[in-house]
């Protein structure tokens, strides 16, 4: 045994319990948090895995070798498996072994080991996307499978490093503000002018791909614009929603000098193609019929955009995915508070997007006062005898549903709201039967799907100025909506076990408040249901980035509300 008050043990299967109740675990945790994925985090023991891909991102974004092998030597109990120093090894040294460049009018394939090139050319799965071997280390592809290609690669475990270079695009004169139209001074945050810069590596073919992973409030707009600032070109936006399209537009004219019709909005209310045009995923991946074309991927080639830049981009849909291995000549920056995505896709957003280029932890920025800290609380409520009995008898399915609408969260909001009566509260749920009745009962304005765009900004506009305190919002609540200065939470139901909804939703209330308090984050949760179940898988990415939740009862939780009008 190597050190048995250590944290750490690493395991051959690439897999590595981290103990909580130890003095390094915040220690050990930031550490693997950089090359490791956290697969499981129960109250003791946390479960990280060493995959190719949580390795090869690491690998872009700067992290060594010896770094990785320094976290695991440094943290573990024991020594640590010689097949994990050499799979880790072996990883790093595959991360790059492999590159696209540029010879004339020709896009090589190249690497210096004439057995990998043998490989590729023998692959029936990558031969379809090649064009002729050129030598024992060159390969000729066509300009239209860049994509291909890299995905075609990547499954065969080499990550290629594309350095073949990128359009110009239109060019475009971009300068910040001294002030903001807004008012007060603008200046950009460090970490957001390196974030900008490590994206752009001095314009040279190393940078112009790649994902910039901040937390929500820390300004990942900003970024992009100081990226649109160093390129000069025209750039065209992908967002989530058209609240997010009206809020890019709105920072894009508050803080950059540009002419009055550089911006234009291309959505189901306008198609006006500008200089800078703002978009969604929605009206993108628009069509009549599923056997029909998408009526709007000419988008992409509609302008002579020099950079797409992808918000939100761990939502980016499969057909944009497409449309984006056809246009790897474009510039791409993918911006996200997490990497993480529900349908296990991330190698899709290395390949085509880029790898991870810049990020830093949650907890990092909260301490430089950048996001507010936060505060996560979990309360769990029962079902009644009536209640348990129809849960007991239904559907797999169903038992999520009717767990996750038990009428005591009912009770719980309505404690919450008088707590914290004063505050911008957000409450936020995933069942609209259940949203409807909290507007109802305690006569609040919802906004969901349903809600025309019109009537949303106006109720997030007075929400902002808090004339409306309170606001009840669906999914469309989860992504992209600039509140400043909420500083309360209500999650009141869940969708199944999503890490990035559950880092979204945080994320609504991270922003710095003008006051200077803290958030609160309530998940409420029903006791021992398929309820508890998916928000134990929800809260892994927050774990991962620092985050505990505090649990309480939900009777103590009542109990002590009326006592003191707090909570314990």
């Amino acid at each position: 045994m190597k050190n048995p008050a250590n944290p750490l043990t690493v395991q051959s299967d690439r897999s590595l319990l981290l103990e909580v109740e130890n003095d390094l675990y915040v220690d050990a945790r930031d550490g693997l948090a950089r090359f490791a994925e956290l697969e499981k985090s129960p109250e003791y023991i946390h479960t990280y895995r060493l995959t190719p891909l949580s390795v090869w991102n690491a690998v872009a974004a700067g992290v060594t070798k010896d770094e990785m092998l320094s976290v695991l030597d440094r943290f573990s109990k024991y020594d640590v498996p010689q097949n994990i120093r050499i799979e880790i090894e072996g990883w790093v040294e595959r991360y790059g072994r492999v590159k696209l460049e540029r010879d004339g009018d020709r896009l090589l394939l190249q690497s210096t080991d004439a057995s990998v090139i043998a490989e590729i050319w023998r692959s029936d799965y990558a031969r379809q996307f090649l064009k002729e071997k050129i030598d024992s280390r060159s390969i000729a592809i066509d300009e239209a499978h860049r994509g291909h290609v890299k995905q075609a690669l990547l499954k065969l475990g080499y990550p290629v490093e594309d350095l073949a270079g990128y359009l110009e695009g239109a060019p475009l004169g971009i300068t910040f503000r001294g002030e903001m139209v807004s008012g007060g001074p603008f200046e950009l945050r460090a970490y957001q002018r390196e974030a900008a810069a490590v994206f752009h590596a001095a314009g040279t073919v190393r940078g112009g791909s790649g994902v910039i992973v901040l937390p929500c409030g820390a300004g990942k707009t900003i970024v992009g614009l100081a990226v649109m600032h160093l390129l000069q070109t025209q750039t065209l936006i992908l967002c989530t929603n058209l609240t997010a399209v009206r809020q890019w537009k709105r920072e894009i004219l508050d803080k950059l000098e540009l002419p009055d019709d550089a911006v234009g909005e291309y959505s189901g209310e306008s198609k006006d193609i500008r200089p800078i045009t703002i978009s969604t995923y929605q009206i993108l991946t628009y069509r009549r019929r599923k056997t029909d074309a998408f009526l709007h991927f000419g988008l992409f080639s509609a302008g002579n955009w020099g950079l797409i830049i992808y918000d939100e981009v761990h939502l980016l849909p499969a057909p944009v995915f497409r449309v984006t291995a056809e246009i790897q000549a474009r510039r791409r920056l993918g911006l996200t508070a997490t990497l993480v995505r529900e349908d296990h896709q991330e190698q899709d957003v290395f390949t085509l997007i880029g790898p991870k280029k810049y990020d830093v932890p949650w907890k990092v920025l909260e301490k430089q006062g950048w996001i507010a800290a936060a505060r996560c609380v979990e309360v769990r409520v029962t079902l009644d005898a009536d209640e348990r009995m129809r849960y007991a008898t239904a559907e797999t399915r169903e038992k999520f549903r009717i767990a996750s609408e038990n009428p005591a969260k009912t009770t719980l909001v309505r404690r919450i709201l008088e707590h914290h009566r004063g505050d911008l509260v957000l409450v936020i749920g995933q069942y609209l039967d259940q949203l409807v009745d909290v507007s109802k009962r305690f006569e609040l304005p919802i906004i969901t799907g349903k809600t025309p765009q019109r009537d949303r900004d106006v109720l997030y506009a007075r929400f902002r100025a808090g004339e409306v305190p309170v606001l009840v919002v669906s999914k469309v609540g989860n992504f992209s909506v600039d509140l400043p200065d909420a500083n309360v939470a209500v999650q009141i139901s869940g969708t199944f076990g999503s890490r990035q909804e559950e880092a979204q939703r945080l994320g609504r209330i991270l922003r710095p408040k003008s006051n200077g308090s803290p958030a609160t984050f309530y998940s409420l949760i029903t006791r021992d249901t398929r309820d508890q179940e998916f928000a134990s898988n929800r809260q892994l990415f927050l774990t991962e980035q620092g985050y505990s939740y505090e649990i309480v009862d939900g009777n103590e939780f009542l109990l002590e509300s009326s006592n003191n009008g707090g909570v314990a």
